[in-house]
């Protein structure tokens, strides 16, 4: 039973975001990337150079690692040219927006069971969550679930 309280009812949104091989952005986001594409673009020849990949990004409100910038760069430029077009650029922009969306669902379901704002998710926590979900579970079962968690590396 307390596994198909996990994989039913805990499966979040950003799961299924990992599922879908091509996340989607709404028209207000894809003009925000596009001009801070623009923005860059002073020449209007349709490319930015690679090296202000860094500078967009955080116009739109990133802060990319060198390490994470120069693995996109490798990814995109394989020609090595040092230009990057808008459908590049909007692909990067949609990967990582998408990871900030999970990261941020992620978060919003972790503060929902960290109701006494420990930083953990006790095993009073789990249980006020199952129970609020309507979720019928043993204490058994939820001990199950919090040893499988601190068994997979969580420091639940």
């Amino acid at each position: 039973m307390a596994s198909n309280f996990k994989k039913g009812n805990l499966a979040s949104t950003a799961q299924r975001k990992r599922m879908n091989p091509k996340p989607e952005l709404t028209e207000e986001q894809k003009q925000e990337i596009r001009e801070a594409f623009d923005l860059f673009d002073a020449d209007g020849t349709g490319t930015i150079d690679v090296k202000e990949l860094k500078v967009a990004m955080r116009a739109l409100g990133f802060e990319p690692k060198k390490e994470e910038i120069k693995r996109m760069i490798n990814e995109i430029d394989k020609e090595g040219t040092g230009k990057m077009n808008f459908s590049d650029f909007l692909t990067v922009m949609t990967q990582k927006m998408s990871e900030k969306d999970t990261k941020e669902e992620i978060l919003k379901a972790f503060k929902l069971f960290d109701d006494d704002k420990t930083g953990k998710i006790s095993f009073k926590n789990l249980k006020r969550v199952a129970k609020e979900l309507g979720e019928n579970l043993t204490d058994e079962e939820l001990q199950e679930m919090i040893d499988e968690a601190r068994l997979s590396g969580s420091r639940l």
